[in-house]
């Protein structure tokens, strides 16, 4: 170390310093998030390997863009949602067919000449995910279809989404994005780099939820649990589209096999009730309306 370099800083020393600032009641610190330490696992528990996964792509179509990067953060859980320990990440890039677009660019920072000559293959893609019991994304429904478009093993594993399977509003938080779930723990990252965001997904999953007092991942597990129904209010009318709206339905016009219709998904015991509202509120009759049974399986992929 140069003789003029000034000294490292203190960790405790800047911890009382933010205690400090936190205790005035007029600042509020944010602390970058750091490497969870391991818990004992209790003789006879029963464990599970789960991954957290992030891609960043060269679009929003998995059909025609690409994986530029991929990262998946192993971690062992208990059966009840604790936490057990987190393992060494796959974090690697891949250069696409076509140059990044500069949009892209913005948003990741990754550029043409980082991704240049970088590669992985669908068989380490497996081998890696080989033994896990659950995959989670904060946005499965985008990350699933482009994870499954590459390697198509990842269609045999059950699929949990912690952007929509937590009630995070109903926790008090104003916001279901990383970086809002993040600082309302009083955490930061660096964000938008697949590998800083799997990180981030699950150290906020592992802490108490402000209202209930459970983990967040005890939510995720019971949310993944559950069986669905996609409902489709096929040859709804047009005048009904804004009641549709109004209570949740989303709008299918893709030509994915799937009817272009109104749809919503609900737990399996709302089913009877959804139905009824239909019936009702929509057909003013008796109509037989399309529905499916969804399970982790094939919850966010194609197949839901």
């Amino acid at each position: 170390m140069p003789l003029d370099a000034p000294p490292p800083p203190d960790p405790a020393a800047l911890e009382a310093m933010a205690a400090a600032l936190e205790a005035s009641g007029e600042y509020r610190v944010l602390r970058r998030i750091a490497p969870r330490p391991s818990l004992p696992v209790p003789q006879g528990a029963a464990t599970r390997l789960g991954l957290v996964l992030d891609v960043e792509t060269t679009g929003l179509d998995h059909g025609q863009d690409e994986i530029i990067e991929l990262a998946m953060l192993p971690f062992t859980y208990g059966l009840d949602g604790t936490l057990y320990s987190v393992g060494e990440a796959f974090s690697r890039l891949r250069q696409p067919a076509r140059p990044i677009p500069p949009e892209v660019t913005a948003l990741t920072g990754l550029t043409d000449a980082m991704v240049a000559g970088q590669s992985f293959t669908p068989e380490e893609v497996a081998a890696f995910i080989g033994p896990a019991a659950l995959v989670i994304a904060h946005n499965a429904g985008f990350d699933r279809r482009f994870a499954e478009a590459f390697c198509p093993d990842f269609a045999a594993k059950p699929w949990a989404c912690s952007l929509h399977g937590v009630d995070w509003a109903a926790e008090g938080f104003e916001g279901r994005r990383l970086g809002d779930l993040a600082a309302r723990h009083g955490l930061f990252f660096d964000g938008h780099r697949a590998v800083h965001d799997c990180q981030a997904t699950l150290e906020i999953l592992a802490r108490p939820l402000p209202r209930s007092g459970v983990p967040a991942l005890v939510r995720l597990l019971e949310a993944a649990r559950r069986p669905s129904w996609r409902i489709w209010a096929e040859g709804a009318p047009f005048a009904a589209k804004d009641r549709l709206k109004a209570r949740g339905y989303r709008w299918n016009g893709e030509a994915n096999g799937r009817p272009r219709a109104w749809y919503i998904e609900v737990a399996e015991e709302q089913l009877e009730a959804e139905t009824a509202f239909l019936r009702s509120e929509i057909y003013a009759g008796e109509v037989d309306v399309p529905m499916r049974r969804l399970t982790a399986l094939e919850r966010f992929s194609e197949r839901g």
